[in-house]
């Protein structure tokens, strides 16, 4: 039993195809595609205003030349929430629990941000590393520390994404399986037990979009430092 609750977070496999390609593409044909008319309908009026205002937040404190990073953000963003939450749909696949997944999204990109700061502003880069003050028989040791800081960054990235998100479904299986367990014995404490995963679900969305939107905001900070 203990088991079976680890068996939702691996990769499915149907007829040797794995659905982790079908879980990664779905979720761009679910979005409608832009009208050529001149009005559009709610939800895409809806869209439009959330990315552009989700956009005007994010790139808001980062200077003029990481702008060119609105697309990649906004397009990072939208496709996190979605596979979030598509994933917590019954029989589905949530590739965002993954760990390989998710730094094969925060590496390169934080790989990115700290060449673009080599690039064109190495001295500035190069600063970070060590702090202005530090005693001189501390600068060794706060480098390396600094670099094994820099270096952390995107693993930090994705175990915060895969492990939030692992522990969400985790508990709502959980809870499930003692809420059905518990209905022929004792209704009423399955019943409370219902509620305290609905309750839970809920959090379980909440925790699903504000992780997508940490994930990229964390990325912009990265960047705000490079630019």
């Amino acid at each position: 039993m203990t088991l079976s609750f680890f068996d939702q977070f691996l990769s499915p496999t149907y007829l040797g195809i794995p659905l982790i390609l079908v879980a990664l593409t779905l979720p761009w044909l679910l979005f409608p595609a832009p009208s050529p008319r001149w009005l559009n309908n709610r939800l895409l009026t809806i869209q439009g205003w959330f990315i552009s205002r989700f956009t005007q937040q994010l790139l808001l404190p980062i200077n003029v030349g990481g702008h060119k990073w609105a697309l990649i953000f906004a397009s990072l963003m939208i496709f996190l929430i979605t596979i979030n939450m598509l994933g917590l749909l019954p029989y589905t696949f949530t590739p965002t629990t993954q760990l390989s997944l998710n730094m094969g999204f925060a590496v390169p990109l934080w790989l990115a941000t700290v060449i673009i700061g080599m690039h064109n502003q190495p001295t500035h880069a190069l600063g970070h590393l060590l702090p202005e003050g530090t005693p001189t028989a501390l600068i060794p040791i706060l480098i390396i520390i600094e670099t094994i800081s820099l270096f952390i960054r995107p693993l930090a990235l994705g175990v915060r994404l895969t492990a939030n998100l692992t522990a969400g479904h985790l508990l709502i299986q959980l809870i499930a399986t003692a809420a059905f367990v518990l209905l022929p014995l004792m209704p009423t404490v399955a019943l409370l037990t219902s509620l305290l995963l609905f309750l839970l679900t809920l959090l379980e969305v909440a925790v699903a979009m504000i992780q997508a939107y940490v994930f990229v905001l964390l990325l912009s900070l990265y960047l705000q430092e490079n630019v």
